[in-house]
């Protein structure tokens, strides 16, 4: 049996369409990142720091199945949001932002088999190997978690 990568490159590429509108490119994969109209956009897809916030909805989806399913977990259904505060006035040119999220906090809704014990387990695992939200903490982002079991 073959031993799976531990470290990989990905890369992502992303062709300027207009001043607002950007197609990104991954694998096969082609997405549009746009500015809403009141931004001077056309409001096709998420604007950059929308593709951000949802990376990290993503993650949390992705990596909470996979602790899941090592720990004989059921998940019968999982949403999340993730409400940040967002300093703007880096991305208005009016003066450089250290950190533009300074805190935002990722409520996830569970429907799950999980006893106690277990649920322990997804709060504290998801924590430790969902990468997006390790770089938003590193960069000093405070990130308040709030699991509520349906």
């Amino acid at each position: 049996m073959m031993k799976p990568k531990t470290v990989v490159r990905t890369r992502v590429s992303g062709t300027a369409e207009s001043h607002s509108i950007t197609l990104l490119k991954v694998r096969d994969l082609v997405d549009v990142s746009d500015e809403p109209p009141e931004r001077g956009g056309t409001n096709e897809g998420f604007a950059p720091t929308e593709m951000f916030l949802g990376s990290l909805a993503a993650c949390t989806n992705v990596i909470t199945h996979k602790i899941a399913k090592q720990h004989g977990i059921q998940i019968d259904s999982l949403d999340i949001l993730v409400d940040a505060e967002f300093n703007r006035l880096g991305v208005t040119l009016q003066e450089e932002v250290d950190l533009p999220f300074p805190e935002l906090v990722l409520e996830i809704r569970i429907k799950t088999s999980a006893d106690d014990s277990q649920f322990e387990v997804l709060q504290r695992e998801l924590s430790m190997f969902c990468p997006v939200s390790k770089m938003i903490e590193q960069a000093g982002t405070k990130i308040d978690t709030r699991w509520t079991r349906l």
